[in-house]
């Protein structure tokens, strides 16, 4: 079976979310059965394995919807995408995309760092239910990361396919660092993620007034106005913007801290639950689903507008009896999550969908016997 893998979401530079899930996945999966790589510029090789791969257009060009013009002359069996906006015009092989969550349905500010007319367009889509089924129905098999957005996809009955869970998971801890010992427990609380409307750090402001004794550790780039908002909010309570920090940095921070805190109103998952955890830290965040099925026993669960109830929670983890019972619990959950066990999973579905029988192909025989071309490389 000749799997393809779309890695064309994968970021130049550092990872996002959806990067971060594909080479994790595929890194894994090339361990259970041969994988091709589908890129649409060079440098998306650096975060990914050494596979044979293939040049195509980007997926953020005008030939997006025929992009299976170009993908089925390598006679692939089966694509993998991380993304449901793949296009599909034209193929003749078996094609499993993902959908990782809905939030802005709900929460509908688009990503601000799209330019401006995909911005009208995220907005436009998102108006409505119909063009979203209409993406998913094209596929054989449609994956999700989270029983919480499974639940959703059912319950807006979003697709007609079969939906199956392929969780996302923490990358591994490099052997350099993996023996080193936790650092020694500082006031750090931990925030690790954008600042856009539905993560609500508005609240985590807050709860830093109320703790004098910690810290607020804000890892990502921000905006000077949202800066200047955050600290107004927080008062006498101190904020500290690493305003971009690297992998090694964010993990010296969470080794030491007291807790990873988030009140995000809406996730697709929850990535830096695991992370956090994976180290011993415990996580103090807001109550929603997709949270609690990430964390579990683990986690302390709060209002998402409830910055009291939050720095209460926080203040729990002084005691040290409690906080290393929450460690050793936190430790034991992440333990459930790994990019291996995922993998396992997407194999099953990729060989399903890649065994049904399909019309013959125009392009494959010919493809599988010539040179490569230049587009072409491995």
């Amino acid at each position: 079976m000749k799997v393809l893998v779309d890695c064309r979401y994968v970021r130049v530079g550092r990872h996002d979310g959806i990067s971060r899930y594909t080479a994790g996945l595929v890194t894994e999966l090339a361990r259970l059965t041969p994988v091709e790589l589908l890129v649409s510029d060079e440098r998306q090789l650096a975060h990914l394995p050494d596979l044979p791969w293939h040049l195509v257009s980007a997926p953020t060009s005008w030939r997006e919807p025929l992009v299976a013009r170009q993908v089925r002359r390598l006679g692939p069996d089966v694509v993998f995408s991380p993304m449901q906006t793949m296009g599909s015009w034209g193929r003749d092989y078996g094609l499993v995309l993902t959908l990782h969550d809905l939030i802005y349905y709900r929460n509908p500010t688009p990503p601000r760092d799209l330019p401006a007319p995909v911005r009208v367009l995220w907005r436009l889509f998102h108006l409505a239910w119909w063009p979203q089924r209409l993406l998913l129905d094209r596929a054989d098999h449609v994956v999700t990361v989270s029983r919480t957005t499974q639940d959703l996809i059912a319950r807006h009955r979003l697709t007609r396919r079969p939906v199956t869970v392929v969780t996302n998971a923490a990358d591994p801890v490099p052997a350099a660092e993996a023996s080193l010992p936790r650092a020694p427990r500082t006031g750090a609380l931990v925030y690790m993620g954008s600042f856009m409307p539905y993560k609500n750090v508005e609240t985590l402001a807050r709860a830093a007034a109320l703790l004098p004794g910690h810290e607020l550790h804000l890892m990502s780039r921000v905006a000077p106005a949202d800066r200047e908002r955050l600290t107004a909010l927080a008062g006498p309570g101190r904020l500290v913007f690493h305003d971009g920090a690297t992998d090694e940095e964010y993990r010296q921070v969470l080794r030491g801290a007291t807790a990873l805190v988030s009140a995000s109103r809406d996730e697709g998952f929850g990535i830096p639950l695991v992370e956090a955890m994976a180290l011993g830290t415990p996580v103090v965040v807001s109550d929603i689903p997709v949270f609690r099925e990430v964390g579990g026993d683990a986690g302390a669960y709060v209002g998402p507008d409830d910055a009291e109830g939050f720095a209460s929670a926080v203040r729990a983890l002084d005691h040290d009896a409690e906080w290393h019972r929450r460690s050793a619990v936190a430790r034991e959950r992440a333990a459930l999550f790994d990019w291996a066990t995922s993998a396992r999973v997407l194999a099953e579905v990729l060989t399903e969908v890649g065994a049904r029988p399909r019309a013959p192909r125009r392009y494959a025989s010919s493809q599988r016997t010539s040179a490569p071309s230049p587009a072409i490389r491995s």
